[in-house]
């Protein structure tokens, strides 16, 4: 609710027979109260300002085009027309209209206040608002509303289920005017069609792509695009339409939503659907939809809804690890998706991370995972990848990696043992190896803005040129250990999963007998007790697994482990850096 100042206090009296309750909304040429009529019926009434008013909200007569258009539409999916007229306020004429009072709350209140679980629930609201439009858009003088968003959304509670119903006609126009009439300013731009945005030209494909994004929004929980610049939010929509991991987080979901979605807000009008009917035929599943792909819009990874649902995509296939997930989660991924917001608090995005750790706890898998997780293109890099004998060959081979980077961005960039690529300066490195620790501190000179996330792993983190580490490079430093006893456990239940076991298999059993195992030596265990039980064409016994772990020793030694645990502490500055003692004395 908005707390601004109203020009109308509670109690007053408007047009002699409304009675004002309560103050609702404050806009930049209107203000929104709920009052109580003669008949004693709640309504909403809304005041107008005319001098406020863009002219383009004025028809050719003079009349108000929102309170025409509310005159004549009628339907059960808008909000209903009560009556208008004029009153003196503060000396100043106003403008008044008058709208039955729907029992509920807005869209974006439902989404504030609890996540959307299913598309069930999206489909009955989505389903409400398309057919609305399907009305405005085939009145013999079709209307465009050309502002649906979650807050022009009302969800109409008085019923089994919510109603939804189209409000707040203000930006609304017909078909039939000039292009040259349509006013996007005090518009949410992030909802708007990108024609109406360049050129100025509504139609019922631009209400359509806002439905899209309002779907986009109800099964994300956040928008496809998030800026409040117009030249930004082009350039975002130029880009890949990334589609987060869901599966997991709704029982009903499958690709055809996604689908959907893409076709919704597709930048090419006649690729979109061409009717709120169409639309509503697709969202009901009575027509199946293409995938439309265009060089704006493609799902983020070519992954399989069996993948998904099979919880190997994401930060699904991981077992474990759930402190580091959220942590992720918290410090970069957020940031990644929504780097206008951070912008907007003054908070920089980060330019990449590090992972380090023991050899075989899985930080390859976790930087691909973390790559599907975040819906990004994913390039692998080595150093025998970038490495040339050459001169000058490696910084080349640098530049041309974040150049191709660039141009399919967003695009994480993964390189696996980078502590090779990128050796400490101050060390007997060879000159060549220095000249790329130079090309690429450069080239990650503001990578977040142009799309690029750098992930650098290694197990020798004290080997990298400081440089790499400080703020503005590899930001995020994270840890990753051999797996806890939870996440040994987890690993143990996914590598074992599908294959032919018998009875009896206690998890916590394995994952106490395997303390110091990582994770590679966990899915070592598991296949080599399964070769034993192809052997002889048994089940995969309790027993098996135990013999199997009594004769594999873990990969790395405990006096490793603790090795890394200094590291560890060191990195995070536990540990202050070994400085030499000065002399004493006189210099000879």
């Amino acid at each position: 609710m908005n707390n601004t100042q109203s020009i109308i206090q509670k109690d007053a009296v408007i047009a002699g027979k409304y009675t004002v309750l309560l103050f609702i909304k404050k806009g930049s040429n209107a203000e929104t109260y709920r009052v109580r009529g003669a008949d004693g019926k709640l309504y909403f009434l809304k005041l107008f300002n005319p001098a406020k008013l863009h002219r383009t909200a004025f028809d050719a007569q003079g009349n108000l085009l929102e309170i025409e258009f509310l005159k004549k539409a009628k339907h059960e999916n808008l909000v209903a027309y009560k009556e208008s007229g004029e009153v003196i306020v503060e000396g100043k004429k106003h403008l008044y209209l008058v709208l039955h009072f729907i029992p509920g709350e807005t869209l974006a209140e439902r989404m504030a206040r609890k996540t959307i679980s299913t598309v069930f629930d999206i489909r009955q609201i989505l389903s409400g608002v398309l057919r609305g439009l399907e009305y405005l858009h085939s009145l013999p003088d079709p209307i465009i509303h050309n502002e649906i968003t979650p807050l022009n959304i009302m969800l109409d509670l008085s019923g089994d289920y919510p109603q939804a119903k189209i409000i707040d006609f203000g930006y609304s126009r017909s078909f039939l005017q000039s292009s040259k009439t349509y006013n996007r300013e005090g518009l949410d731009l992030n909802f708007v069609a990108s024609e109406c945005i360049t050129a100025g030209t509504f139609s019922p494909q631009s209400d359509l792509f806002s439905v899209g994004v309002v779907m986009y929004q109800m099964l994300f929980g956040t928008s496809p695009w998030n800026s409040a610049n117009t030249e930004k939010l082009l350039q975002q929509r130029e880009r890949p339409l990334l589609f987060p991991e869901i599966y997991g987080r709704m029982v009903d979901f499958d690709d055809s939503v996604l689908k959907i979605i893409a076709k919704a807000v597709h930048t090419d009008t006649e690729k979109r659907f061409q009717s709120a009917k169409e639309f509503l035929q697709a969202l009901n599943g009575e027509m199946a939809i293409e995938d439309t792909p265009s060089p704006s819009q493609k799902k983020a990874e070519n992954v399989s809804p069996s993948e998904r649902s099979k919880g190997t995509f994401g930060f699904a296939a991981i077992a474990g690890m759930t402190e580091l997930k959220a942590q992720l989660q918290l410090d970069v991924i957020d940031a990644l998706r929504n780097p206008e917001e951070y912008e907007r608090y003054g908070v920089s995005l980060p330019n990449g991370m590090l992972l380090y750790g023991p050899p075989g706890c899985g930080k390859t898998f976790f930087a691909k995972r973390f790559a599907e997780e975040v819906g990004f293109n994913f390039v692998l890099a080595t150093p025998s990848t970038l490495k040339s004998r050459y001169i000058n060959a490696t910084q080349e081979n640098i530049a041309k990696m974040f150049r191709e980077a660039e141009e399919n961005a967003p695009t994480i960039i993964f390189i696996d043992e980078i502590n090779e690529l990128l050796p400490n300066r101050d060390s007997e490195a060879h000159e060549m190896a220095k000249s790329a620790v130079n090309e690429m501190l450069a080239q990650m000179d503001r990578t977040g803005e142009k799309g690029i996330f750098i992930i650098g792993a290694t197990n020798y983190p004290d080997m990298i040129d400081p440089a790499m580490l400080r703020a503005g490079r590899l930001d995020k430093k994270f840890y990753l250990p051999p797996p806890d006893h939870e996440a040994r456990k987890a690993m143990f239940e996914m590598y074992l999963n599908k294959r032919p076991l018998d009875f009896g298999i206690d998890y916590n059993q394995l994952a106490a007998l395997t303390e110091h195992y990582v994770s590679a030596d966990i899915e070592l265990l598991v296949n080599e007790a399964a070769r034993l039980a192809l052997k002889t064409k048994s089940r995969i016994s309790m027993n098996t697994l135990e013999i199997v772990i009594r004769n594999t020793k873990p990969s790395v030694p405990l006096h490793e482990l603790q090795k890394y645990d200094e590291i560890k502490r060191k990195m995070e500055g536990e540990i202050p850096p070994k400085q030499e003692r000065k002399p004493i004395g006189f210099k000879q």
